[in-house]
């Protein structure tokens, strides 16, 4: 049967036509070289069958990563791992605060700022060279929920609210200059448009394009420790109570894994792991 000719349910519940293209991006994205990306192609392809969804084609190609080499299924299980970050939105904050300070912003979570009306909880406050931004966190811990123009109509009120406030009272050597929204899902159209419009910043996992949160996470090797293949989930939600939500902070604060009883052998195992991923 032709590639053209199967048909998928995406996680939002919409049909496409399956592309192998797009299954052979995500798997080079992990870094698997490219006869292995052939091999996993070929053998997913093989399996394919009409109304197949997605999640089980992910999933397929990512135990077949796992025979071959655990770094390449953590990176291709990145977008699964940021979910895994919830069911609460508190750690996707502390993991985009941490993006931020590794690009040389100084963060706060959860700061209160008083607007001309009302005061608000901003999720990340973000500071550098004098210019301010206050970033709005939306996580979704399921696949398929994408935010629409709703969300940056909101924000933007917001924003407008604190800066009108700021501008009236506090020093202006240092200026709020920007809104923003980060989300581990998608805009829509509309949303793009309106943000657009009002000068409002977007991220999510793939916009802008080849600047997205997993493009960022990339190139900056700023992996959530969910991505870990050895760490149990609840060793992962010890570590997330904790604050630390990537893998460059538990390699530099190995101490937690002590407090977790691991064993020297594991232990050696997993820094292992995560310095790869840190590195990479």
């Amino acid at each position: 049967m032709e590639e053209t000719n199967i048909e998928i349910v995406k996680s939002s519940g919409e049909k496409a036509k399956f592309s192998i293209e797009k299954l052979r991006n995500s798997l080079k994205h992990s870094g698997a070289d490219d006869n292995l990306v052939e091999q996993i192609v070929d053998t997913v392809r093989d399996e394919l069958y009409q109304g197949i969804s997605t999640k089980e084609i992910y999933n397929r190609a990512f135990v077949l990563l796992k025979k071959k080499k655990s770094l390449f299924a953590s990176k291709y299980k990145l977008k699964k791992a940021i979910y895994e970050l919830g069911p609460t939105g508190f750690p996707f904050e502390r993991f985009v605060a941490a993006i931020l300070e590794y690009s040389g912003f100084k963060t706060e979570v959860g700061k209160i700022m008083q607007g001309i009306c009302v005061s608000h909880e901003i999720d990340v406050f973000a500071e550098k060279d004098g210019s301010v931004s206050v970033i709005e966190c939306k996580f979704h811990s399921v696949e398929g929920r994408n935010c629409n123009v709703k969300v940056p109509l909101y924000i933007h009120s917001r924003y407008q609210d604190v800066k009108l406030h700021w501008d009236k009272t506090k020093d202006r050597s240092k200026k709020l200059d920007r809104g923003g929204v980060v989300t581990n899902t998608r805009f829509t159209e509309d949303a793009i448009q309106y943000s657009n419009c009002v000068g409002l910043n977007l991220l999510s996992w793939d916009f802008p394009k080849n600047n997205g949160l997993k493009d960022r996470i990339d190139r900056l090797g700023l992996y959530p420790i969910t991505v870990s293949q050895l760490l149990t989930g609840r060793e992962k939600q010890f570590l997330l109570s904790r604050d630390v939500v990537l893998c460059r902070q538990l390699f530099k604060d190995k101490f937690y894994l002590d407090h977790l009883g691991i064993s020297e052998t594991r232990k050696a195992k997993i820094l292992k792991e995560i310095k790869l991923l840190c590195e990479h």
